[in-house]
Order: C-alpha cells, then sequence, then structure tokens
C-alpha cells in the first residue's frame, strides 16, 4: 500500500495499519514514533548545535562586556570632546573674524577718513586757541610763542594733508591694501 504519508515518510513503511491508527490515539506511542524518525532526530542535533553555538557567543560576549563597556565610554568622551573642540573652533573662527575685520581694507579706509577727521579738528583748535590768547607784554616771548605755534601747526596740518592724499589715492585705488598700520596713522 503506497499512500502520500508512505511516499513523504518512508521510515513508517514498515508500520502495519494497525500501528499507524494506533498513531493517531495514543500520544505516547506517536512521541516515540516521531522522537525516532531521523528527520526529528537531525533536527534536535542541530537545535543542540545551535545552542552550544550560542552559549559560546553568549559566553564571549560576557568575556568582552568590560572592554566593550570601557570602549563605549572612551569613545562617549571623546566624541564629546570632539563636540566642545568644535564648539572652540566655531569660537575661535568668530574671534578670528572679529580680529581680521580690523584690518579689512573697508575699515581702514574708514580708519584713516575719521584720523584726517580728528586730526583736522585738533590744528584748527591749536589755531583758534592761539588766536584767541592774549599777547604777552615780553616782545621776545610773543615771537617765541609765534615760533612754536608755526612749528606745532605746520606739523599737525603735514600730517593732516598726508592723510587727505593717502585717502584721496586709497579711494582712486592707486593704494595697495597691504599698506601698513603704521604708515596710514602715524609715520607717513
Amino acid at each position: 500500500m503506497t499512500t502520500h504519508l508512505l511516499a513523504d515518510f518512508p521510515e513508517l513503511s514498515h508500520l502495519t495499519r494497525e500501528d499507524l491508527e494506533d498513531l493517531l490515539v495514543d500520544p505516547a506511542y506517536f512521541q516515540a514514533v516521531f522522537h525516532s524518525l531521523n528527520e526529528v532526530k537531525a533536527l534536535y542535533q542541530r537545535q543542540a548545535e545551535l545552542g552550544l553555538a550560542n552559549e559560546s557567543i553568549a559566553k564571549n560576549n560576557i568575556a568582552l562586556q568590560d572592554s566593550l563597556y570601557q570602549l563605549r565610554n572612551d569613545t562617549k568622551q571623546a566624541f564629546d570632546q570632539a563636540k566642545q573642540l568644535e564648539a572652540r573652533w566655531k569660537e575661535l573662527e568668530r574671534e578670528q573674524k572679529e580680529v581680521y575685520q580690523r584690518f579689512a581694507p573697508q575699515f581702514l579706509l574708514l580708519r584713516l577718513k575719521h584720523a584726517t577727521t580728528a586730526q583736522d579738528e585738533t590744528s584748527e583748535a591749536l589755531a583758534s586757541s592761539f588766536v584767541q590768547a592774549t599777547p604777552s607784554s615780553d616782545p621776545t616771548q610773543n615771537s617765541k610763542d609765534i615760533d612754536d605755534f608755526v612749528k606745532e601747526f605746520r606739523e599737525m596740518r603735514k600730517v593732516y594733508h598726508k592723510r587727505v592724499i593717502w585717502s584721496d589715492r586709497w579711494s582712486a585705488g592707486e593704494v595697495a591694501s597691504t599698506v601698513s598700520s603704521s604708515e596710514q596713522w602715524g609715520k607717513v
């Protein structure tokens, strides 16, 4: 007698019809026959091997646990430090931009124009104070005061006119942007 059951499970071909019927009614007999099948034995063998492999992997993971936690902490500290350094970098870039802004050609030209205006006001204030000063009764003192005034006023106006020339040349594009600040403000 050939059935689908016997075709799929040739191990059951030695059982009689009564034995097959007993398989259906007796759970203990079914379990005994089921567990004696080669496919089931192979399945249990593979399950046991996987269980042992799992245990081996778990033991290995437990053995590595402390070093992994330490590595995680070290990585977190390195990441936090990198974030702090990144924030510090942005702060330094901002500071650098502020510092470099003071040396930008437009800013330097603006400073030159302000210095020129201040120089003009200072020299005009000197002239005004000289004119309003009361002359001394001693003619030699008056001559000395006039000579001192002319010398100081001439020097102030010289600086003023040099700054005006620099400013005009700069505005006309005739001055390179690498001119040092000492040349622009004092020793021009």
